[in-house]
């Protein structure tokens, strides 16, 4: 059976003067820009109950009102893949995704992705927006997400990433020895010459807050444990790599591999060939969508990066007059 949905959002001041189908991505990011803009045609999303054309401008305090019914979205196909289940049950599921998993199909990614392995696993999903994912994860990186199950637990978790109350904290090798932990506040957006990056956007950019702890500190790299307030493309990669602090086997922000002076032939090795940024969502805290109760779930490191810090003990160890940090 299809849902009808019915959504409202006051345009605020940042938002002033933006087209109708720009603000109503930033108001209803859950939703795909494709989405809204039939919407906005179809007059089943409205201004102050007006139809609009999607390149019509909106001014601060208009009302973005929705009233559509909820249909599938694209053909995407259901594929027999293997998932990690933490926990699930009518109204979220909680997985931890293997590194070199893509989570949506797109260009060059057509099939094989977390979404076809979802919707094999639960075909109602198909009725969702993206298929009931509300945050994601980079290919390359491994570790915990939530999928809502149902349009209320969608709307739901929704908002508690969007007044930041999902708490979620990832472990990251990061290149070079810290002295301490940190906050890295610097706006990110599209890098203004190479499109398929981010970048720190002195102007422009939208607010990104991440914050970091040294777990272990070693002679050349260092495990910290991160924490976000905002949920940016590659923001983890983007502002290690802003702090001079680069994660491990990161191809697009971490340059080439740095090999100590005198390393190991081990270690070299190691650092030349671990297969991908070392980050792993280690914990995901959030409020249960249909029973309130707060929520806690933690997936344990993948064997590459419990081996890459095993060498680290080993082959890069801090001088003997460093006091470790655990």
């Amino acid at each position: 059976m299809k849902e009808t949905i019915k959504l409202s959002a006051e345009v605020p001041d940042e938002l002033d003067g933006e087209r109708l189908d720009q603000a109503a991505a930033a108001l209803f990011p859950e939703y795909s820009r494709s989405r809204l803009q039939t919407w906005i045609k179809n007059g089943e999303l409205r201004v102050g109950g007006e139809q609009r054309r999607p390149k019509d401008k909106v001014v601060s305090g208009d009302v973005l009102v929705v009233a559509a019914e909820l249909v599938r979205e694209v053909a995407w196909q259901a594929q027999p893949i293997d998932l990690e289940i933490v926990y699930e049950d009518d109204s979220i599921l909680v997985l931890n995704k293997p590194a070199g998993l893509v989570v949506h199909p797109a260009a060059g990614h057509a099939d094989g992705t977390l979404v076809n392995a979802l919707l094999a696993h639960a075909p109602e999903l198909a009725q969702l927006p993206r298929a009931g994912i509300v945050h994601r994860l980079d290919m390359e990186t491994s570790g915990i997400m939530v999928v809502a199950r149902s349009l209320t637990a969608h709307h739901h978790l929704v908002a508690q990433l969007q007044s930041r109350t999902v708490k979620r904290e990832y472990c990251a090798v990061c290149i070079g020895a810290m002295t301490g932990g940190g906050t890295v506040d610097a706006p990110m957006g599209r890098h203004p010459k190479q499109r398929k990056k981010m970048a720190v956007l002195a102007a422009g950019g939208k607010p990104a807050i991440t914050h970091y702890r040294v777990t272990r500190r070693f002679a050349h790299h260092t495990r910290i444990a991160v924490s976000l307030e905002t949920g940016r493309t590659h923001q983890i990669r983007v502002h290690m790599a802003y702090r001079h602090y680069p994660l491990v086997g990161d191809p697009v922000y971490g340059g080439r591999p740095r090999i100590p002076k005198g390393a190991s032939g081990e270690l070299i090795e190691a650092l030349r060939r671990f297969p991908r940024q070392a980050l792993h969502a280690q914990v995901l805290g959030l409020i249960h969508p249909q029973s309130g109760e707060e929520m806690r779930f933690e997936c344990p490191l993948p064997d590459d990066i419990v081996g890459l810090l095993d060498i680290l003990e080993r082959e890069d160890p801090v001088t003997p007059h460093e006091r470790p940090l655990y």
